[in-house]
């Protein structure tokens, strides 16, 4: 059981200057994210698309943002669950939650944030017959750790960054890479589709493009994939594990049974303090919705500011929250 005060869901960058607020506080917080990497679509969908509307940055990448925002909650030392979805909401006598991922993490706070952004973020699927009987015995959609992949033989398709970015990294952990893609040319960035056409004529990855997911095949477990090829001819590959990477789809989740008000998947919440109809639960950011909401990264981060001084209360009913500011050799602290 990990135990913190403040559980926040969603670790995209509202979720993580929610951390930030937090720490001034003296509040501690967990964070829980389906992705395996923190950032969310940002990391995600869109690592190098430049943000404009950033107070102080003209204009700074979105990884940048996301590394940016790790680095200033760095000092409150954050703790995190990547890669699982929380599944359960129990609450407990005294008013406090436990919370439950899909892989039986249990988190207990006292507060819970919703900082998911647009909701779950979970993988398109390739639309084959036999897909869930392998899921978990050789087809995964995410990469958590490269290590489980060393010395085997991987198959990842797509022609996103991801999918890409993959290829190249595990040509150097798996026994062998082969790289899928049902197009010629790749959209993700020119420089990683380059490197990967470097990697497959020196003969380091497998690339076959102009080809589809047709069948899967094994016993239990996963051990052949059937492409179809340009021409409609069958190429069959052993692989002990495929990595279809076919982007992203935002949806709501488990969380539209927690008893929360929704409006066409979003939280309604009280704009005085961001507060959903559900005492200790809030929710801030693109996931949240109130008259007049604008779905933009720095609305997200004032409704965390507001939040959090609702969610002290919580944290310490018998302290009013209150700061001193001294300046010590020239430096402003609390």
């Amino acid at each position: 059981m990990i135990t913190t005060d403040l559980c926040i869901i969603g670790a995209g960058p509202v979720g993580l200057f929610a951390v930030f607020e937090a720490g001034l506080l003296k509040m501690r917080c967990h964070l829980i994210d389906y992705l395996p990497q923190v950032g969310g679509q940002l990391s995600e969908i869109y690592p190098q698309k430049p943000i404009y509307d950033i107070p102080g940055y003209p204009e700074i990448k979105a990884q940048d943002l996301v590394d940016n925002l790790m680095e200033q909650i760095k000092p409150f030392k954050p703790t995190f669950t990547l890669g699982e979805r929380v599944d359960h909401l129990a609450k407990q006598a005294d008013g406090s939650f436990i919370v439950t991922t899909n892989d039986k993490t249990q988190v207990h706070a006292q507060v819970i944030i919703i900082a998911g952004g647009l909701g779950v973020f979970e993988p398109r699927k390739p639309v084959l017959e036999n897909l869930e009987k392998f899921e978990g015995k050789g087809v995964t959609y995410m990469v958590k750790n490269p290590e489980h992949f060393r010395n085997k033989k991987v198959m990842l398709a797509g022609g996103g960054d991801s999918a890409l970015d993959w290829a190249i990294y595990l040509s150097n952990v798996a026994e062998r890479v082969t790289l899928v893609h049902r197009n010629e040319t790749f959209r993700g960035a020119p420089d990683s589709a380059a490197k990967v056409y470097d990697l497959a004529n020196k003969g380091k990855i497998d690339l076959i493009l102009s080809a589809n997911l047709k069948e899967l095949g094994g016993n239990g477990t996963l051990k052949t994939v059937v492409l179809e090829g340009k021409s409609k001819e069958e190429i069959t590959v052993d692989i002990d594990y495929l990595i279809p990477l076919f982007g992203l789809s935002p949806k709501l989740g488990p969380i539209a049974d927690w008893g929360l008000n929704i409006d066409k998947n979003a939280i309604e919440v009280d704009t005085r303090d961001y507060s959903t109809g559900v005492e200790r639960i809030y929710a801030i950011g693109d996931i949240n919705t109130y008259p007049g909401k604008l779905k933009l990264i720095l609305c997200g981060f004032h409704e965390a500011a507001i939040m959090m001084h609702s969610a002290f209360k919580f944290v310490y009913p018998d302290q009013k929250l209150s700061f001193k500011y001294t300046t010590v050799n020239g430096v402003n602290s609390f």
